[in-house]
C-alpha cells in the first residue's frame, strides 16, 4: 500500500513540474516569444507533433517537462526571441512558473478544505493540570491567538509552532470578544506536566484548538491563509538552515519526499481508509507545490530566481554603461549553478538513503 502512495506522489510531483513549465509556456506565448518545444516528461520522445512554430512532445519519464524558448540561453537575432524582449516581459515569463505552482497549491487546499473542513482555530481551550496559574498572566480560555512574538497566527498548528520556537517570555496578541488585545510579554515557562494521554513531559501547559464551521468565503480565506503559512514555513526552514539550527542531513530530496509521502498516506489510510490517504497525500502535494514556487524564486543560478537576479544586474549594468551583458554569460552561470544543484541533490539523496537504511 505504501508503494502505491509513493507512486501516486511521484506522478503528482511530475505534474507539478509540468504545470510549472506550462506557466512559462503560456506566458511566453502570450507575450510573443517563440517557443521551440513544450514537453511533458523528460527523456526520449514517445510522441511529438508540431503545430505552428512549436513542437509539442510527450517523453518517456513522467518527472516534469520543459519549455524551450528561442534565445533563452544565448543571444538571438530573432525579434521574437526571449533575449530580444524587454525586461518586464522576461520578468513575467520567469515568474509565471512559480505563480502557477502557487495557484495549484491554493486550489488543492481550497478543494481539501471544502471536502474535509478547515484546520483547527488557534483558540485557547484550557490549561493542563498544574498549569492553571497561566490564567494570572491574562491569557484566558476562549482567547484566539493573533500574534506570537510578532508572527501572525492563523491556525492551531501556527500557535503550537511559534510557542515551541519562543523562549519562556512570549509576546502575545489575542482576539477576545471580536477585539484585538495586546497582552504584552507573558511568562510561560516549560514545566513537567501530564498531558491528555497521561504522559509526563515538558510543556507550557496551554491547550490550543477549536473546530469551527466555515462557509464558502471562510473556506477560501483559510485556503489562502494556509498557502501563506506554507510560504512562511519554507522561509523559516531556510532561515534555520542558514543559522545552523538544522543541517543538510535534516533536508529531504526527492527520495526523502517520496518516503514521507508514503508515510503520510499510510497514516491517512489507518485513520480513514483510502479517502484519508488521498486527503493526506494531496495536502502534502499542496505543500510541495508552494515549496516549489518559493524555492524556484530564490536568487540561485539555474533557478528562475537566478535568472531574475541576472535580469536585474543586467538592467543596472545597462543603466550605467549603456551596454548589454552578453547572454552567453547567463548560460555559463546557469550551467555552473546547475552542476552545483546536482551535487547538492546527490548529497541529499545519499543522506535520504542512509536514513531509510538506518
Amino acid at each position: 500500500m505504501t508503494i502505491l502512495f509513493i507512486l501516486i506522489t511521484i506522478l503528482l510531483f511530475g505534474a507539478l513540474i509540468a504545470i510549472h513549465e506550462f506557466g512559462h509556456f503560456i506566458a511566453a506565448k502570450t507575450l510573443g516569444v517563440r517557443v521551440e518545444e513544450f514537453a511533458i516528461g523528460m527523456g526520449p520522445k514517445l510522441l511529438s507533433r508540431t503545430r505552428g512554430e512549436t513542437a509539442y512532445s510527450l517523453r518517456a519519464l513522467p518527472i516534469g517537462g520543459f519549455c524551450s524558448m528561442e534565445g533563452e540561453e544565448e543571444a538571438s537575432d530573432d525579434p521574437r526571441s526571449f533575449s530580444g524582449k524587454p525586461a518586464w516581459k522576461k520578468f513575467i515569463i520567469l515568474v509565471a512558473g512559480a505563480f502557477l505552482n502557487f495557484v495549484t497549491g491554493l486550489v488543492i487546499l481550497l478543494v481539501l478544505f471544502s471536502v474535509a473542513g478547515s484546520p483547527s482555530a488557534p483558540v485557547v481551550s484550557g490549561y493542563l493540570p498544574g498549569a492553571e496559574d497561566i490564567r494570572e498572566t491574562g491569557l484566558l480560555p476562549g482567547d484566539e491567538f493573533y500574534r506570537i512574538d510578532g508572527h501572525r497566527i492563523y491556525f492551531q498548528s501556527d500557535a503550537i509552532l511559534f510557542l515551541g520556537r519562543a523562549g519562556e517570555d512570549v509576546a502575545v496578541e489575542v482576539l477576545r470578544d471580536g477585539r484585538r488585545l495586546d497582552l504584552g510579554t507573558l511568562h510561560l515557562p516549560y514545566r513537567t506536566l501530564t498531558d491528555e494521554s497521561g504522559q509526563q513531559s515538558l510543556k507550557r501547559g496551554v491547550m490550543v484548538g477549536e473546530l469551527r464551521e466555515a462557509g464558502p468565503l471562510g473556506t477560501l480565506r483559510n485556503a489562502w491563509y494556509q498557502s501563506i503559512d506554507y510560504v512562511r514555513t519554507v522561509w523559516l526552514s531556510l532561515g534555520d538552515l542558514i543559522r545552523g539550527a538544522v543541517s543538510l542531513n535534516d533536508m529531504a530530496g526527492p527520495i526523502g519526499i517520496f518516503a514521507m509521502a508514503g508515510e503520510v498516506g499510510q497514516q491517512g489510510a489507518a485513520a480513514a481508509g483510502m479517502a484519508g490517504a488521498l486527503l493526506n497525500i494531496f495536502s502534502f502535494v499542496a505543500l510541495i507545490a508552494i515549496n516549489l514556487a518559493v524555492m524556484n524564486l530564490l536568487p540561485i543560478p539555474a533557478l528562475d530566481g537566478g535568472q531574475i537576479l541576472f535580469l536585474l544586474v543586467g538592467g543596472i549594468y545597462h543603466f550605467f554603461t549603456h551596454r548589454r551583458i552578453d547572454q552567453k554569460y547567463l548560460g555559463y552561470i546557469n550551467m555552473a549553478g546547475f552542476f552545483c544543484l546536482i551535487a547538492l541533490m546527490v548529497v541529499v539523496a545519499v543522506s535520504d538513503v542512509n536514513k531509510l537504511i538506518l
